[in-house]
């Protein structure tokens, strides 16, 4: 939180109850991440429920801890082409992996 000379929050920026309900949001959403895996019936779709909840998490981080929701957008910018890069790469990964392992099996 950066504050003035005079004590007072810069302009836009949240003040501490923020994030103490971001912090909230996250211990609640890292729960529903470790209940997910233990419920049996939610096994068929893990992944997907995971990745959503993990995706999240990393978007409140991002947001409200890394302070890209309050930087200029050139900022944001070059935060988001290299997450892009990163997405790609894995799911490069996660295809060739796929491919690699059901030639293997079969």
């Amino acid at each position: 939180m950066s504050e003035s000379a005079s004590g007072r929050r810069a302009a836009g920026h949240p003040g501490t109850a923020t994030y103490v309900i971001v912090a909230a949001f996250l211990t609640a959403l890292t729960a529903m991440e470790v209940t997910v895996f233990y419920v049996r019936a939610l096994k068929p779709v893990l992944l997907p429920v995971l990745l959503l909840l993990s995706g999240a998490k990393f978007a409140l981080v991002v947001m409200f801890y890394m302070h890209l929701r309050f930087d200029r957008w050139p900022y944001s910018a070059v935060f988001l082409v290299q997450l892009f890069f990163a997405a790609v790469v894995s799911g490069s990964l996660i295809v060739l992996f796929s491919t690699f392992f059901a030639g293997a099996s079969a």
